[in-house]
């Protein structure tokens, strides 16, 4: 059997969307022949301590030479010298969700690091999967990795039942993601706002604690504003659970400031949900013309303008959302895009 390792940085089983991209990725690998070994190297990234550095270091030194390694992008980006160290002896494969240095709300000494840290440790991979063509062009563009070495690996989507929407005059709006800066939610609190006197509620599915600053934040623009009665904040859920927010939701809303893909996006469009994002990253790429509104990110008038216009009117939602059924048909599988990856792998071997 095909042998390698899948550097992961903490528990696969965060709930996030790179996480769940690496723990379907690793299944299908496994159902595709692949004795795939998973390597926890340290929660801390992508700001390690000295200690994390270490365990990393002697986790992958570890490997036998030969075997393929593929880090996950949260880490590899600040492994420059672990990856200089690993590359004549492994096939070294860089999985990059998204660039570093792209992440909102970090000093810009600290993007410039990133930045830097990162284009030096893309150097010594052998090859690099992208999630989605537009983070290969900012691979191929600002961190000068060839596109000859670039595979784009989109997330897979698994069938779902398509969403019921909410009983009532009231919309049900949902989000999905992580409570970090870059999802944008101080800008849709402050759209919700201006929209105040039309009939909604909001849910807000995310992991709280990756970020607990904007966690809080969050928390103080919802009271700021006076919506509590009006938004629920549930923290991360169970899938199931989650299949029956999507379910219940009639259009899905999430002004990320930058998407290197954007699964909830995805994941909206499978259930067949109107979608209001933005126009930053990828995720242009990942909501199909016609499936849904999407307005610059930081623009709280143009977000009001957007939920002002999908709340009114129940017709325009249900045509976004016949458009997003259709769409969602034509989106891979997980098995098609572990295949992808699988070819990257036996590329370098």
């Amino acid at each position: 059997m095909k042998r390698i390792v899948f550097a992961v940085p903490g528990d696969l089983a965060t709930p996030t969307g790179g996480y769940a991209y690496d723990r379907r990725i690793v299944a299908e690998l496994g159902a595709l022949g692949w004795a795939v070994e998973v390597a926890d190297i340290g929660g801390d990234f992508p700001r390690p301590s000295a200690e994390t550095l270490a365990r990393s270091r002697a986790r992958l030194t570890a490997v036998p030479n030969g075997i393929p390694i593929i880090v996950d992008g949260l880490a590899f980006g600040v492994l420059p010298e672990l990856a200089a160290e690993l590359q004549p002896e492994h096939p070294l494969i860089a999985l990059v969700h998204h660039p570093l240095a792209l992440e909102s709300g970090i000093p810009a000494e600290d993007a410039t690091l990133l930045h830097a840290q990162e284009r030096a440790a893309l150097a010594h991979a052998h090859h690099v999967v992208a999630t989605s063509p537009s983070t290969a062009r900012l691979l191929a563009r600002d961190y000068d990795v060839p596109p000859r070495h670039i595979t784009v690996a989109l997330p897979g989507s698994d069938r779902r039942p398509l969403a019921t929407g909410s009983i009532g005059g009231t919309v049900a709006l949902l989000a999905v993601g992580s409570l970090v800066a870059r999802k944008g939610y101080d800008v849709l609190i402050a759209a919700l706002a201006k929209v105040r006197e039309l009939p909604w509620r909001m849910t807000i599915v995310g992991d709280a604690t990756r970020d607990p600053i904007a966690a809080a934040a969050l928390d103080t623009d919802i009271h700021g504003y006076d919506l509590g009665n009006r938004i629920a904040v549930v923290g991360a859920v169970a899938e199931s659970r989650l299949d029956a927010f999507y379910a219940a939701a009639d259009l899905f809303v999430l002004p990320s400031r930058h998407e290197g893909y954007g699964m909830a996006f995805a994941e909206a469009i499978a259930h067949g949900l109107p979608v209001i994002g933005t126009t930053a990253g990828a995720i242009p790429d990942t909501v199909p013309d016609g499936a849904g509104v999407l307005v610059p990110p930081d623009d709280v008038e143009a977000l009001a303008r957007a939920l002002r216009r999908l709340i009114a009117d129940a017709g325009e939602r249900r045509q976004l959302g016949a458009a997003a059924r259709a769409a969602a048909a034509r989106l891979p599988t997980w098995r098609q895009s572990a295949e992808r990856i699988a070819h990257a792998i036996e590329a370098v071997r």
